[in-house]
């Protein structure tokens, strides 16, 4: 009587597990990538970077002036299609940014190359498409734009002939909004959440939920397709930047 029992509740139970729904799979959900408590996964230099009160929070100070840009990267993994949130705070002259889909570079400390979402203090680039270390800048504050491929005139080798005024010269201008009015959406000493979406070829940034800037990186030779997320501090004077809330997710 025993072994019949047994096996009807097992026979019971396994009816009843193939019934339930399979949840979807966590990485097409937002997950956070920063615990709040350490820095287990992401690599930093320690004289900048600290989690403070559940926030990630780099500091430059008059004792430790930069020399060059210093990021905290975001080593588990190297996303391609994705949705990236999070909140920051930055002080009134500071200067940082959010990469992606970016590269280490080897022969110097905590540094990335790639595309990034500007911030600053004072809000001169905050929300413009700037790639570190490669074509500066792709899309301005307000600006949604093309980047084709690049001429043929141009060597491989140096790139930088096409750069004027920190600036990526191949660029077809599709939008401009008034940089002045999207500012106003901009918290002064106070959180801001940024969200950027990146599919495919496209990357779109958002601040507190309105669109600063769009690209289409339609450059075979110098788009990049996935790479490293990192935030970062900025040569120039002391500042200060807070991170809270960073939440990835995969398309």
């Amino acid at each position: 009587m025993r072994t019949i029992l047994y096996f009807f509740l097992v026979s019971l139970c396994f009816s009843s597990c193939k019934n339930k729904k399979v949840p979807i799979e966590s990485k097409h959900l937002f997950q956070s990538i920063f615990n709040g408590k350490d820095l287990d996964g992401w690599r930093g230099d320690s004289t900048y970077w600290r989690v403070e009160n559940g926030i990630l929070t780099g500091e430059v100070t008059p004792e430790t002036i930069l020399k060059q840009n210093s990021f905290i990267i975001y080593e588990k993994e190297q996303p391609e299609n994705f949705e990236l949130k999070l909140e920051y705070k930055v002080s009134a002259f500071g200067n940082s940014g959010i990469n992606y889909r970016s590269e280490i570079i080897e022969n110097k400390p905590f540094a990335l190359k790639g595309y990034q979402c500007d911030i600053d203090g004072e809000n001169k680039y905050t929300g413009q498409n700037y790639e570190e270390k490669k074509r500066t800048t792709l899309a301005y504050i307000g600006e949604t734009v093309i980047i084709p491929q690049m001429p043929d005139s141009i060597p491989k080798s140096n790139i930088r002939k096409n750069i004027k005024r920190n600036c990526w010269q191949s660029r077809d201008l599709e939008e401009a909004k008034v940089s002045s009015k999207l500012k106003l959406n901009i918290k002064s000493n106070d959180w801001n959440e940024v969200h950027i979406l990146v599919k495919d070829n496209k990357m779109q940034h958002y601040i507190n939920g309105v669109l600063f800037s769009e690209v289409t990186d339609l450059d075979e030779i110098n788009r990049s397709k996935k790479g490293y997320i990192g935030v970062q501090v900025h040569v120039g004077p002391p500042m200060k930047i807070e991170y809270r809330n960073i939440r990835l997710k995969h398309l």
